[in-house]
């Protein structure tokens, strides 16, 4: 269960990766004045993986909080908040790119 729990994460670290390279450059007052250009859209084939690897955040924090739900027995034994954290971000990270794109 830890494994797939750190699993999780660095997928989301992955993610993160990935959006770095998508999202739209940001073009500074230095390089607009010396003429280069920037790209001004997100990547298409990034965003595509950006998404996969957001959802199958989602799918693995799902999968360890049942896990956890079904395993934890005793009074003592810990929720896992990182779980629901990683939810919660990947889900919540899902939504907006999903409004970035509608809106444009």
């Amino acid at each position: 269960m830890v494994f797939i729990n750190v699993l999780g994460w660095f997928t989301f670290l992955g993610a993160l990766l990935v959006f770095h390279d998508a999202r739209p450059e940001f073009v500074s007052g230095v390089q607009a004045f010396w003429g280069i250009e920037g790209r001004q859209e997100w990547s298409q084939t990034l965003t595509m993986y950006l998404f996969g690897l957001l959802s199958l955040c989602v799918l693995i924090s799902v999968v360890v909080l049942i896990m956890k739900r079904r395993r934890n027995r005793r009074d003592k034994d810990h929720f896992g908040i990182n779980g629901l954290v990683l939810m919660l971000t990947a889900a919540s990270s899902l939504i907006i790119l999903y409004f970035q794109f509608t809106a444009s």
